[in-house]
């Protein structure tokens, strides 16, 4: 049944990009545009870290064991949508204008804080394959609870991004206290 889930959850966790690529090309992103852009993209990498997050609770808490197939694909979108908000970042917000991007990350601390949470994504995308899950051992499990410190960094980032309404990084740092609360209360036994 995980087999037929598969190419549906692909197709699912697609849907943002889709969306977000048909509002771009028919100019129904807003006033402004790369703003709509940014924001989006990065909702989407923390909506699909959360999942990752929340496959090993569920499981545990359901036995619905075969969940568990699914995390590497959501992992990885949320790589993917990362790498939107950061291109996005890069390429249309800064035209990679590198002195003036250098500058953001040294002053605005919420850039800084994202920036960090992409760099540490890098290595957990590189060895979410089979190989590097048989080379790595023991220490890939380690090097992956490094999704723990980006979830929080993710949800700072937010965070200190928003001005005014707190509300939906408010909702991501609930949900991540409640995660975590989970996995330390429900997985310990």
């Amino acid at each position: 049944m995980h087999k037929k889930l598969k190419p549906l959850v692909f197709i699912l966790v697609l849907i943002p990009a889709f969306y977000l690529t048909y509002a771009a090309f028919t100019d129904n992103l807003g006033a402004n545009p790369i703003e709509e852009l940014l924001h989006a993209t990065g909702f989407w990498t923390l909506v699909f870290l959360f999942l990752t997050l929340s496959i090993t609770p569920l499981r545990k808490l359901t036995g619905w064991n075969k969940v568990i197939q699914f995390r590497r694909m959501i992992g990885l979108f949320s790589f993917f949508y990362a790498f939107l908000h950061f291109g996005v970042y890069l390429g249309l917000d800064s035209f990679f204008e590198w002195a003036e991007i250098a500058e953001d990350l040294t002053k605005r601390p919420y850039i800084t804080i994202g920036f960090s949470a992409f760099v540490l994504l890098i290595p957990l995308t590189v060895t979410s394959t089979k190989g590097w899950i048989r080379r790595l051992g023991k220490r890939w499990q380690k090097l992956h609870k490094l999704i723990y410190p980006i979830a929080v960094l993710g949800v700072i980032h937010f965070w200190w991004l928003v001005k005014k309404d707190i509300t939906e990084p408010l909702i991501f740092g609930i949900i991540l206290i409640i995660l975590f609360a989970i996995r330390y209360f429900k997985l310990k036994k």
